[in-house]
Parts: C-alpha cells; sequence; structure tokens
C-alpha cells in the first residue's frame, strides 16, 4: 500500500518540535538558606488561579542545584508568587518583609526566566525600625464586602497618650510598606519617623490607619474598575470597606476628629488610583487626598468618574510624581489635573508636583509624604480650635531681612511663628521676639506666616520675602 502524505500534514511534523517547545521556564537558583530542609516549592499566580500548593505547579530539581517549572501556556502577562505550599509560608524580601506579585510577559515560543527567591514572609527578622508609637489595630479585621480578613496598623501621635485631645485621620495603602524595614519591600516610607519629627517641630499631630495590602488580592482591591489584559475591579467594594466598616470602628475607639475636613485618604501606585476613586466616590468623607505616582494607566474609567460625579464638596487633592517613572505618568496626571478643573476643582484645592529625580520607588515616595501631608493637613490643623487675632498691624511688606508687628497681646509664653510655602510645607519655625520676627534665612518667595499662642489665639499674614 503506497501512502501519501499530503503537504498540511508534512507541514504538522516539521512543526511538531516547536509546540512541545512552546513553554515559559521559570528556573530559580539556590534557595534562601532559612528555607526548611525537604521543602517543596511551589508557583502560584492568574495561571492557576492563585492556588497556592497546588503539586502541578511545584518545581523539580533541575539537576544543578536549583529548582524550575515548565508551564505550557498562552502568551500574556502573569502575575505569580513562589510558596512553600501555603500563603503563609509565601516568598518575601530577605528580611521576610512583603515583596509585591511578580510580573512577567511571556512572548510564546521557548522563554527561560532566571529568577531568585529572597526569603519568606513567615521567617521574618526581628530587626523591626516601627517606632513606639506604632502599633497594630487589629491582625484580622473583618472586611464583609469582600469576605476577606486584613490586618490593620495604627500610628498615634507622640502626646496621644498625655493628652486629651482628638486629631484629624488618614487612611493609607500597603502597611507593609509604611513604618518598618523589616516588614517592606525595597524599602519603608518612615512614615512614623516623619510625623515625630514634625511633631517636634511643631505639628499638631495625627492619627494614621494603615490596611496591609492583600498580596494576590491588591491588583484587584486598587482597582474600580477591571483592565483588559490585568483583570481587578473590587475597588468600589474595598472603599466601601474603609467608609462603612473600618472608619465607624476608629471613630468609635480613638480620639479622632471625624469630620470631612480631618480625613484623608493617600497612596502610591495603584494605591494612588484608589485614593483618588475615594474621594470622589465619598467626597462628603474625604475632605483631604494625597495621590503619589498613581496607576491612572489602568482605566480610563476613572477620567469618565470624575467627570459624571463633579465636584460635590471642597477638599484638598495633592498630587505628586516623578519625570523618571513611565513616559505616560506626568501627562497622565496633568489629564487628572485638567479633568477635575474642568468639573469645579479650584486650584486652591489641587496641588501638582513633578520631580526631575523622582522614581517609582519607596525612597521617592518617603521623600514626598511630609510634603505632600503638610499640604494635605498643616494648615487646617495648627489652627484647630484657636481664636483669630483681630487688629494685628505688620511692617514691611514685601520684607527684607525684618518683619515688625503691632497688637500682639501679652502672653504667657512667647508668641510662635511658623511659615509655609505655597505647597503648604513648613519653611521655618522661630519665637517672635520684642516684636519682630527675623527672616535672614528664608529664601526669596510668598510664604503664609502663622502666629500662635498657648492662649489658642492667632493670626495668619501672607507674606513676599525679598533679597
Amino acid at each position: 500500500m503506497n501512502f501519501r502524505f499530503s503537504p498540511l500534514y508534512l507541514l504538522g511534523l516539521l512543526l511538531a518540535p516547536l509546540a512541545l517547545s512552546a513553554q515559559l521556564v521559570l528556573q530559580v537558583g539556590s534557595l534562601p538558606n532559612s528555607t526548611p530542609a525537604g521543602s517543596t516549592i511551589f508557583a502560584a499566580g492568574s495561571f492557576n488561579t492563585w492556588a497556592a500548593g497546588d503539586a502541578a505547579y511545584s518545581l523539580t530539581n533541575n539537576g544543578q542545584g536549583g529548582r524550575q517549572l515548565s508551564l505550557n501556556i498562552s502568551p500574556g502577562t502573569y502575575e505569580f508568587k513562589f510558596t512553600r505550599g501555603s500563603w503563609a509560608s509565601v516568598e518575601g524580601t530577605a528580611q521576610g518583609g512583603f515583596r509585591p506579585n511578580r510580573v512577567i510577559q511571556y512572548n510564546g515560543g521557548l522563554q527561560q526566566e532566571s529568577l531568585t527567591i529572597a526569603g519568606w514572609e513567615d521567617q521574618a527578622a526581628s530587626n523591626s525600625t516601627a517606632t513606639a508609637n506604632v502599633s497594630v489595630l487589629s491582625e484580622s479585621f473583618y472586611m464583609p464586602q469582600l469576605n476577606r480578613n486584613r490586618k490593620i496598623w495604627v500610628y498615634l501621635p507622640p502626646d496621644y497618650a498625655t493628652s486629651n485631645r482628638s486629631y484629624p485621620v488618614l487612611y493609607m495603602h500597603d502597611a507593609q510598606n509604611l513604618f518598618d524595614d523589616a516588614t517592606s519591600f525595597s524599602g519603608e516610607w518612615q512614615v512614623d519617623e516623619s510625623l515625630n519629627r514634625l511633631f517636634e517641630e511643631g505639628d499638631n499631630g495625627i492619627i494614621v490607619i494603615a490596611i496591609e495590602n492583600g498580596g494576590a488580592d491588591r491588583l484587584a482591591e486598587m482597582t474600580p474598575w477591571s483592565n483588559p489584559s490585568y483583570g481587578g475591579g473590587d475597588g468600589e467594594a474595598y472603599v466601601d470597606f474603609i467608609v462603612q466598616n473600618l472608619k465607624p470602628y476608629v471613630d468609635a475607639n480613638l480620639r479622632t476628629l471625624a469630620d470631612q475636613p480631618h480625613t484623608g485618604i493617600m497612596g502610591s501606585s495603584l494605591g494612588g488610583l484608589i485614593s483618588l476613586y475615594a474621594i470622589i466616590r465619598y467626597q462628603e468623607v474625604f475632605g483631604k487626598a494625597g495621590i503619589l505616582s498613581p496607576s491612572l494607566w489602568f482605566t480610563d474609567d476613572i477620567y469618565n468618574f470624575v467627570t459624571s460625579t463633579g465636584k460635590q464638596a471642597d477638599v484638598r487633592i495633592a498630587f505628586v510624581a516623578g519625570e523618571q517613572e513611565s513616559s505616560d505618568m506626568v501627562p497622565d496626571m496633568q489629564a487628572m489635573y485638567n479633568t477635575l478643573r474642568n468639573v469645579g476643582f479650584s486650584a486652591d484645592e489641587l496641588s501638582f508636583a513633578t520631580d526631575a529625580d523622582g522614581q517609582h520607588s519607596e525612597w521617592y515616595w518617603r521623600r514626598e509624604f511630609p510634603p505632600t501631608y503638610q499640604w494635605l493637613f498643616q494648615t487646617s490643623t495648627v489652627l484647630e480650635g484657636s481664636v483669630q487675632l483681630r487688629g494685628l498691624r505688620y511692617w514691611p511688606n514685601p520684607s527684607v531681612d525684618t518683619l515688625y508687628l503691632e497688637g500682639l497681646p501679652a502672653s504667657n509664653s512667647a508668641w510662635q511663628a511658623r511659615f509655609y510655602d505655597g505647597l503648604g510645607r513648613l519653611a521655618k519655625s522661630t519665637v517672635v521676639q520684642n516684636d519682630q520676627i527675623s527672616l535672614r534665612d528664608l529664601i526669596s518667595g510668598h510664604y503664609y506666616l502663622v502666629l500662635h499662642n498657648e492662649n489658642d489665639q492667632w493670626a495668619v499674614i501672607h507674606l513676599q520675602k525679598v533679597e
């Protein structure tokens, strides 16, 4: 019997070896020294519905002292992490801190990726950098909108235990990266150290409530709408949890100024996106938002949402981004600023700052947190509960090196004088001596001078310093 092979059949035979090699191969070198002997390493990600101990996705010895896993998957973008069989033993930083999901773009064909596991979260180092006024509010706070539990951190002002005052509240995301180097990925924001320093310089203090991200759930919770390539879309439920469950608990158990002007929200990257969504959705709840390096690229729906919702309350929104981030970062942020202006938010309600050296990194957000916080909260807290002083005279304005005052009431202690620049950042703190204030160490520019005494009297002067 004679066989005849069609051209298509011959082509199929030729392509068969190529089909067998159409794999993404994850190669892991030597494991961390802390890895328990005999551990099985698994990959869990968007390619297997994030199953942490799926035997079909266990790594095998590669014969060279490392492990590897071959994945027969379609081309696309995938997120994943390595585990030792459960999310309690997920990979982390070398210190045992949180690390974000890995992201790999698989282009098809045989593609090999050499990867390193730095450490495991369940073996966190004990060298905590968190200050004494940082603690855990709840190890497992229930999120009914998402049927999940989450760890909640809290920062309290240095004088919280010794005063009877109430304080503004700032809600923040990604708590692992805010206070403690031992739990952070690629460095912490040092929110606690920064706020303690500002308190020593005269800031009235603030409470920070920080929500840990959920690892595999982070992208979904930080995004109000889904992305065709990345998914997501649980952001509405996440924000509802903050407003409907977490905030009422905080206000009931801590001394807070619970009204809208004293409640803020802040985050970076996807945390910036969800913070912007939160303040627009709940303008009656949040009066301030810090939007650092926002991932506006994720969805155009955020622009449509701002336009359709419009301005419903007076707010303060601070935008911050680095020019060394993606090529779309600053243009996208400028487009959002313009959108907010077009729907009625005034220039005084919005701050827009870019930095030539700024990168999409924790060190940049650490540096920019203090001025962003000050612009959002400083001028509204320094005069809290005070009585405005009338009849004060001051000259000259503009001033060169000395400002003279007349009409300051006598006080048991010196009048405090604090200068804030156009972004609300504290530029100088001093005391009034002989009804005079030296301006010699101020650079030229426009300032708001806030005068305040222990009798809770105050005055604000718009001052121009010239050479």
